[in-house]
């Protein structure tokens, strides 16, 4: 027996809090699975789990549509033992647990997309990571990313389980303490100037996008191995956060050297790698499968957000917006 269920585990994060309303209004029957209730929507059916060990969860995934693990640490943290071990451990144990409850079904779920992240490609200011020819990097995030994808892809689940993960950039919602906000925060204050050298690229997506992104690989049947998940414009981040200042009226922006986003760094409890890195991972194969950018600027989509403050705010300004051709033609502030 199938269902038209989606099964979203890191429910009680911030895209699985919008992935679980996303899927509400659409009428599917959404089961939220979260270590904890904090953070939910309140979309759904609510089930809790340990990220590890079998448990009641497991009956959720017979004849689901699709199953979407985004379940994780944050790593918007230090990097210490400690945290890097968490980070490591929360990933590969969720994802093994998910594959150990698909293997063990009676009838398997149509499609398994397991987060991932366009860290997984190396420091990249020359030339653009695609998603069949990408180089690996090195350090601490890349080597997160593989053993994420390892654990996957090693995962020995049914053949009529399609697998794909999603190397994620940069996921733009106007929600308290996400890169947007913060970014948005520091513009006004007349601090968001060229970070570094100004030259990593960034790899970011809208979260209208994102919602469609998956939307569109849960029903493409040919779409399965990695796919990037961001959009085809790859700003650098001199231009990134004068898109900002220009969003938030502040003629000027303070720059701000390595050693002292260290500084800022160190205070803030995270990591400068978060905004030093180059990510750019160019959505080649989304592009080719037919996939359609609403949002296909930053300037257009940082705009875009402005009016739609948090989940609610979100929600409810896609839905006073006008559908249908007169939606999709080009204005002075929507994507081309």
């Amino acid at each position: 027996m199938t269902t038209n269920s989606i099964v979203i585990f890191g429910a009680n994060g911030f895209l699985g809090r919008y992935l679980c309303r996303h899927f509400t209004l659409l009428g599917r029957e959404v089961v939220a699975i979260a270590r904890s209730r904090d953070g939910w929507s309140g979309d759904g059916m609510f089930l809790e789990w340990d990220g590890k060990h079998d448990g009641p969860w497991t009956l959720a995934l017979e004849g689901a549509e699709a199953v979407i693990n985004l379940a994780g640490a944050s790593v918007n943290c230090r990097y210490t033992p400690e945290n890097r071990e968490k980070i490591l451990r929360s990933r590969e144990d969720s994802t093994r647990a998910i594959g150990r409850a698909i293997a063990g079904c009676k009838v398997p779920p149509k499609v398994w997309l397991n987060a991932s992240t366009a860290t997984w490609y190396r420091h990249a200011e020359d030339r653009p990571q695609d998603d069949w020819l990408g180089e690996h990097g090195t350090g601490f995030s890349c080597d997160v990313a593989r053993t994420w994808e390892e654990a996957f892809f090693g995962a020995l689940v049914p053949a009529a389980t399609r697998k794909l993960a999603l190397r994620i950039g940069m996921v733009l919602a106007n929600e308290e303490g996400t890169v947007h906000q913060v970014l948005s925060r520091l513009a006004a204050l007349g601090l968001g100037g060229t970070m570094g050298n100004g030259r990593q690229r960034i790899s970011w997506i809208h979260m209208d996008d994102f919602l469609r992104a998956v939307d569109f690989a849960i029903a493409d049947p040919f779409l399965h191995g990695t796919v990037n998940v961001t959009a085809p414009e790859f700003p650098e981040n001199r231009e990134w956060m004068r898109i900002f200042r220009r969003e938030a009226g502040m003629p000027f922006g303070l720059p701000a050297a390595k050693w002292m986003l260290e500084i800022g760094a160190w205070f803030m409890r995270t990591e400068t790698e978060l905004v030093l890195k180059s990510r750019w991972a160019e959505p080649v194969r989304l592009r080719d499968a037919g996939f359609r950018w609403r949002w296909r600027t930053a300037a257009a989509a940082i705009h875009d957000l402005r009016g739609r403050k948090g989940l609610e705010g979100f929600f409810t300004a896609s839905g006073r917006r006008s559908i249908g051709a007169k939606g999709w033609l080009p204005s002075p502030h929507r994507g081309a």
